[in-house]
C-alpha cells in the first residue's frame, strides 16, 4: 500500500468533477446566493455515497458530507462563491464579459471545490478499499468572498469532533499555500440625518453624505497612525441618493478593516468607529452600524505542511503541455512585466523569463514576498490544525480577482492542475490515516499554540450571516 493507489483513485473520479467544476463556472453566484451552485455539490455527494448534512448550522448553502466510519475525522474544504463584475467569456485573452449580471468566478472557487471533493471522494474509496477506520468530510462552504461562513461554521460547532483539516487555492504557482493572512472584519456605518432643500433651507439639512466623507477623511488621516501591514478598504453601499439639490438624508459606507491579528483588528476597530462617531457629531447625524463578517488570521501548523510539502514533491509538477503553455502565454501578453515579476517574488523563487505556466514545485524553503490577503480559513486553523496547498491553474502573473483569471477557468490547465492538488489533499489526508503519530504531533502542536493563546471568534455576540447580502464587497 503506498501513496500513489489514492492517487489511482482521484484518476479514476477526475471526470465528474471537472464537468462539476465547468458547470459551477458556468452558474457564478455571490455570497450566500450560491443556491444552484450548493445544490450541484449536495447532489455530487449523494451520487457517490456520502451522509450528507444540509442546511449546515442553519446556512441554507453550506453542506457536508461524511464516509467512512469510527476513527479520526479529516475535514476538506471546499468553495463555490464568485465575484461580482468579473464575468468574462472562457479561453479568450482579451476583455469580453458574458451577458447577465456580470458575476464571474475570478478567484477559481469552481475549481476550489470541486477538487477538494474529488480529494474526499478519492480518500472515501481508499478508505473502503483498505478497510481502514476514519472518516472523511467534505465541507461546502459559501461566502468565503465577503461573508465569513467558515467563522460561523466553527462558532456554532460544525468543526467539534473534527481532528484536522486540509484545504487549497488556485495559484499561478504549485506548492505549499504559507500560513499567512490578515485578520479582518467587514462593517456597514450608516448615518442618518435630515433631508432638507439644498437651495432654499441648507440650514435645516442635516447631510448623511456629509458625514460618510467626514468619515473618510479621518480614517485616511488615521493610515499614518497604525502599522505598517494593516489595510483599510471602504465601498459606498448608498450614497444617499441622486439629487444634488436635496440634503442627502441617509447614506451607507461598508469598512474592510485588517491586521496581523485579532487583536491588533479590535483595536484598529475601536478607533475606526471612534471616528464615525466624530463623523456623525460634527454633521449632527446619527450612526448605527452592523458588522457583515470577521474572520482570524491564519494559524500554522509545522507537521502537517511537512507531510502536505513531502507529497506535492512526490507528485512534481502539474503535467501541463505545449498546448496549455501556448494559451497561458496568451493570457499573460495581457499582462504588464509588473504583473509578471510580481507574482514571481511573491512565490519566493526567481524569475525565469518567457516561462507562461508553473513547471515547479515552490521548496519549503522559498522566501515569498509579504503579500498578505484574508481568508476564513483563518477560524478553522485556529479551531483544529489546518494546512493548505497552493495547485497551478493559471497563467503566471494573472492578477488575482481579474477577467483574466475568469477567462482561465474552463481551460484544461486549470483541469490538470485542480486534479493535481486534489491528489496532494488526498495525499496527506491518506498519511494522516496511516500513521497516527503524524496526526497526533499535529494535534499536540496545535494545542500547545492554543496553550499560547486561545482562539476568541472575532464575530460579535448575536451577529448572524448575512444571508440577504447581496454585494461581495
Amino acid at each position: 500500500m503506498n501513496t500513489e493507489e489514492i492517487w489511482r483513485l482521484a484518476d479514476a473520479a477526475k471526470g465528474p468533477m471537472i464537468e462539476l467544476s465547468d458547470r459551477i463556472w458556468g452558474m457564478p453566484e455571490l455570497c450566500y446566493n450560491e443556491h444552484r451552485s450548493c445544490a450541484e455539490h449536495t447532489k455530487a455527494l449523494y451520487d457517490h455515497g456520502f451522509r450528507v448534512t444540509e442546511n449546515l448550522t442553519g446556512i441554507p448553502t453550506a453542506v457536508m458530507g461524511e464516509a467512512g466510519e469510527g476513527g479520526p475525522v479529516i475535514a476538506i474544504l471546499g468553495e463555490y462563491d464568485a465575484l461580482p463584475g468579473l464575468s468574462q467569456e472562457s479561453g479568450v485573452a482579451e476583455p469580453r464579459p458574458t451577458p447577465g449580471d456580470g458575476t464571474g468566478h475570478g478567484c477559481g472557487h469552481n475549481l476550489l471545490g470541486s477538487a477538494s471533493m474529488l480529494a474526499a471522494i478519492a480518500v472515501k474509496d481508499w478508505l473502503k478499499a483498505n478497510n481502514i477506520p476514519g472518516r472523511v468530510r467534505y465541507y461546502g462552504c459559501p461566502a468565503e468572498e465577503g461573508g465569513a461562513a467558515k467563522g460561523f461554521l466553527v462558532r456554532d460547532g460544525a468543526f467539534d469532533d473534527v481532528d484536522m483539516a486540509i484545504c487549497w487555492h488556485p495559484s499561478a504557482f504549485h506548492g505549499l499555500n504559507e500560513p499567512l493572512s490578515l485578520a479582518n472584519t467587514r462593517i456597514d456605518f450608516t448615518f442618518t440625518g435630515r433631508a432638507s432643500h439644498a437651495a432654499a433651507a441648507p440650514h435645516l439639512g442635516r447631510s448623511a453624505l456629509d458625514a460618510v466623507e467626514l468619515m473618510s477623511v479621518g480614517v485616511n488621516y488615521m493610515r499614518e497612525h497604525m502599522p505598517s501591514d494593516a489595510r483599510i478598504h471602504y465601498a459606498y453601499l448608498d450614497a444617499g441618493g441622486v439629487a444634488p439639490n436635496v440634503v442627502q438624508p441617509k447614506a451607507t459606507v461598508r469598512y474592510l478593516i485588517r491586521a496581523r491579528d485579532v487583536t491588533e483588528l479590535n483595536q484598529l476597530v475601536t478607533r475606526v468607529r471612534k471616528i464615525s462617531d466624530g463623523a456623525a457629531l460634527m454633521t449632527e447625524t446619527k450612526v448605527e452600524t452592523r458588522v457583515i463578517s470577521a474572520v482570524s488570521n491564519l494559524l500554522g501548523n509545522k507537521v502537517l505542511e511537512e507531510v502536505m510539502q513531502r507529497n506535492l514533491e512526490r507528485l512534481g509538477p502539474v503535467p501541463f503541455d505545449d498546448l496549455d503553455r501556448a494559451r497561458a502565454a496568451e493570457f499573460q501578453a495581457t499582462l504588464s512585466a509588473e504583473d509578471i515579476s510580481s507574482a514571481w517574488r511573491r512565490a519566493g523563487v526567481p524569475e525565469r523569463k518567457g516561462v507562461s505556466l508553473c513547471d515547479i514545485v515552490v521548496p519549503r524553503d522559498a522566501k515569498p514576498e509579504k503579500m498578505i490577503g484574508s481568508t476564513d480559513v483563518g477560524d478553522v486553523s485556529w479551531k483544529v490544525p489546518t494546512v493548505q496547498a497552493r495547485g497551478a491553474t493559471y497563467a503566471i502573473g494573472t492578477p488575482g480577482h481579474s477577467w483574466q483569471l475568469t477567462g482561465q477557468g474552463k481551460l484544461p490547465a486549470a483541469h490538470k492542475g485542480m486534479v493535481h492538488v486534489a491528489k496532494a489533499m488526498a495525499g496527506v489526508a491518506v498519511d494522516a490515516f496511516k500513521d497516527p503519530a503524524t496526526l497526533a504531533a499535529a494535534k499536540a502542536e496545535h494545542a500547545e499554540r492554543m496553550a499560547v493563546q486561545p482562539y476568541v471568534c472575532p464575530l460579535p455576540e448575536g451577529a448572524k450571516p448575512a444571508l440577504g447580502m447581496s454585494l461581495a464587497v
